[in-house]
């Protein structure tokens, strides 16, 4: 006898999450008749589904129905399953659509269609009809891709959020406020947690730590993925299936007997939907796992077709891919991506020998964008090449790593490392820039022009982060090479290397005949961009130097970026001009000039620029008597400098301005009120320091993120009280668990994240702030 109520199975297990889901699907449920809840395999639509429908259930006094068409392979036999969800002992002898109607008709019902995708046209059929016979007849589908029935609205059902594992909070750490708990909620790590406590029983530990957290994020929150790696808690530690998840297709597998095949292991979850997919969508998502980040349609054109598949053929399989949620469109430009275990399914499917060809094609196109952005350094494209190189980080870092682990490919590493120099400066990832450069440069050492820039290269990239004796070391070897090459531009290239190295030793004399050198040869091979560096360098030289030239040299520096358009150039430009008129004393065109920069462009692609603003308009309010908010953008400048990963150019005669402007701000502000000042500058998001140095209302206060010790994340501040105690790396991985490899990260992100270059400088910073760590 059935229920007057509907047939919803009962719960077998708790409920985990989704609590911003379900809000969202029971107000799309209000106002539509047909929602359809879609997403990748595994990501628990099925289960969101059924919550929902329970929840509803009094909106609908005719009961709340499910057909679950999983088990259903032949389309004729769809009318079939949804009517014996409502009248198991139906008469056969009319056709069930009838029945269907003839039952439901006058009725107010809920019908739960769930597992569409593999009968997607006769389940279309069936809805369509039905929902234009009966008009209280509401239907909830689960399916991975859209119906495509008119009125049909879409959910996409999200992976679950996944912890921070730097982030102590999502632990359940004892001690927590409530405040804190619910801060650092994460619906993974409780669908984690309740999951391995019904595995386990008793032997359950009642809170989960780290190694737990990364497990969910690395399995990208994908509930059936953290069902089955929870369940493997009976046979494996934590640590081990963190270990193990590089074959996560092996490791996840033995869910419920009870369950269809294809949901007891992920890897069946997944060929199900790959199953479903036509030939060419199956070979776009096995190739498209060759790009770790975001990509457009221009990189898979260039990347993915041959072979099968066409580039006229690309966008239709693209579209199909979206419908069956293996891709993802990002909300804000044309891009696509995939989840992490999609992606890696996807490389299981490459056919043989496809993936060092894909490899090598993913190289030569993200080599070429980065040849191009750099033909087009100064211009103005500069700076949305500015954000187009900072969104291709992971696929860049991919190209990178191929270059240099492939044999035979170092030099192409080379060029690529060398041409992107510019474009980190503006994003401010100056280590990870050298990072490169090193591992390049030591890769291949033939002598060549590709290899005198990157040499040049990261000699400027250590001098900008006070590594002077690695940028005195590059700038010998440059030098070097530049006199076996004979040519003209490598030699220009080496004067301004050396040009640049004697100005940040203050030694002019010798800066400036370097520049002036170096200026001429741009200038006579017509090379704009690396004229209008060497212009810029020249001036500040002559600017500090009290050389009468510096006022002409920075304007024609302004007269080059505004014929080219060049705008984040045009942003130094203008700090280079504000600097000179505070050496002169005119504070007030200091002010004009520095605001003007800080309005140029888009400020949060060029960090540098922003810090050298906000520090002399610092030093300028200081010396109009404007203290308070002097030593506020002193603090913001500070933040500024420590977020791009450099020091105060110019190193001796600018530091000395800064400790003028401090000991004048200590002695009217006194010593408390100053650093109180300080630490609320420093406390400004970039966009509010901006809006504070251009006198604008500030936006709403945030969080200290840019606060010198909550920069460092949990993890890194353990870290830097274990550098103090003098631990190498190896002692750091073993007294905290973690592999020698990541302890070196962790080092090296927090000298980035300081602006430091050695261990000692971690430790004296640490230890003056031990009560805070």
């Amino acid at each position: 006898m059935r229920s007057e109520s509907g047939n919803l199975p009962a719960d077998t297990t708790s409920f985990v999450g989704r609590r911003a889901e379900m809000s969202r699907a029971r107000q799309l449920l209000a106002r539509t008749r047909l929602l359809t809840l879609t997403g990748p395999g595994g990501m628990g639509k099925s289960r969101l589904a059924l919550r929902l429908a329970a929840q509803v259930r009094r909106s609908f006094p005719d009961g709340v129905w499910l057909a679950d068409l999983a088990v259903v392979e032949k389309e004729e036999l769809i009318e079939h399953a949804v009517l014996a969800a409502f009248e198991p002992n139906h008469d056969m002898g009319r056709p069930p659509m009838a029945v269907l109607t003839d039952h439901l008709r006058d009725k107010r019902v809920l019908l739960v269609l769930d597992n569409c995708e593999h009968l997607l046209h006769p389940c279309a059929v069936l809805a369509d009809t039905l929902l234009a016979a009966v008009p209280d007849l509401h239907i909830l589908a689960t399916s991975r891709q859209a119906l495509g029935v008119t009125g049909e609205c879409l959910l996409t059902v999200p992976p679950l959020s996944a912890p921070d594992p730097d982030d102590p909070r999502p632990t359940g750490q004892s001690g927590q406020s409530e405040r804190d708990r619910q801060a650092g909620r994460s619906d993974a790590l409780d669908l984690f947690t309740d999951r391995a406590a019904a595995a386990l029983g008793e032997c359950a530990p009642s809170e989960h730590g780290r190694t737990a957290a990364l497990i969910c994020r690395r399995l990208d929150g994908i509930p059936l993925a953290i069902e089955l790696a929870a369940a493997r808690l009976r046979v494996l530690t934590c640590e081990q299936i963190l270990e193990r998840l590089g074959d996560r297709f092996e490791l996840l597998a033995g869910g419920s007997r009870a369950a269809l095949p294809r949901q007891q292991t992920m890897r069946a979850a997944l060929d199900w939907s790959f199953d479903l997919c036509a030939p060419g969508e199956q070979l776009l998502w096995a190739r498209l796992s060759v790009f770790p980040g975001a990509f457009d349609l221009e990189a898979i054109e260039s990347v993915c077709t041959g072979s099968g598949l066409t580039a006229q053929e690309v966008f239709g399989v693209v579209a199909g891919l979206v419908d069956k949620s293996v891709l993802v469109r990002e909300e804000q430009h044309a891009r696509y991506r995939m989840l992490e275990t999609l992606r890696q399914y996807g490389h299981l499917r490459l056919r043989d020998g496809e993936d060092r060809a894909l490899r090598r094609r993913h190289r030569d196109y993200y080599r070429a964008l980065v040849l191009r952005a750099e033909t087009q350094w100064f211009t103005g494209e500069q700076t949305a090449w500015f954000a187009r190189l900072h969104q291709e980080r992971p696929n860049l870092r991919t190209a990178l790593d191929y270059c240099l682990t492939e044999p035979g490919e170092a030099q192409v590493g080379l060029e690529i490392a060398g041409s992107l120099w510019c474009h980190r400066l503006g994003a401010g990832s100056l280590e990870e820039e050298r990072h490169w450069l090193d591992k390049a440069l030591a890769s291949d050492a033939t002598p060549s022009p590709v290899r005198l820039k990157a040499l040049w290269a990261d000699g400027w990239l250590a001098l900008l982060r006070g590594d002077t004796p690695s940028g005195q070391v590059r700038m010998a070897d440059c030098r070097a090479l530049a006199q076996s090459l004979d040519d003209p531009l490598a030699q220009a290239y080496a004067e301004q290397f050396d040009g640049l190295t004697a100005l940040f030793q203050d030694d002019f004399a010798r800066a400036i005949p370097l520049l002036d050198r170096a200026l001429a040869l741009f200038r006579t091979h017509g090379e704009i961009g690396d004229t209008w560096a060497t212009l810029y360098l020249l001036s500040l030289a002559c600017c500090l130097s009290a050389d009468p030239r510096a006022v002409a040299l920075g304007e024609e520096c302004l007269a080059l970026c505004d014929a080219h358009g060049a705008q984040w150039s045009r942003s130094f430009t203008l700090w280079l001009l504000g600097l000179q008129n505070w050496v002169k004393g005119d504070t007030r065109q200091t002010v004009r000039n520095l605001q003007e920069s800080l309005s140029t462009g888009r400020p949060a692609h060029n960090g540098l620029a922003v810090a050298q603003c906000l520090e002399v308009l610092a030093w300028a309010r200081a010396s109009d008597g404007d203290s308070t908010q002097a030593a506020e953008l002193l603090g913001a400048a500070q933040s500024a400098w420590e977020k791009v990963g450099t020091m105060l150019p110019g190193v001796g005669r600018l530091l000395h301005h800064r400790t003028e402007c401090e000991a004048l701000l200590r002695d009217v502000l006194s010593e408390e009120c100053f650093a109180t000042h300080m630490r609320s500058g420093a406390a400004l998001t970039m966009e509010q320091a901006i809006a504070r140095a251009l006198n604008k209302p500030p936006a709403q206060a945030g969080p200290p993120e840019h606060d010198p010790v909550t920069v460092l994340t949990p993890r890194e501040r353990q870290v830097a009280l274990l550098v103090t105690q003098g631990l190498t790396n190896n002692q750091i991985a073993a007294q905290l668990v973690i592999s020698p490899r990541t302890a070196q990260g962790h080092v090296q992100r927090i000298l980035a994240k300081l602006g430091f270059t050695t261990r000692t400088q971690i430790a004296t910073w640490a230890q003056e702030r031990t009560s805070r760590l």
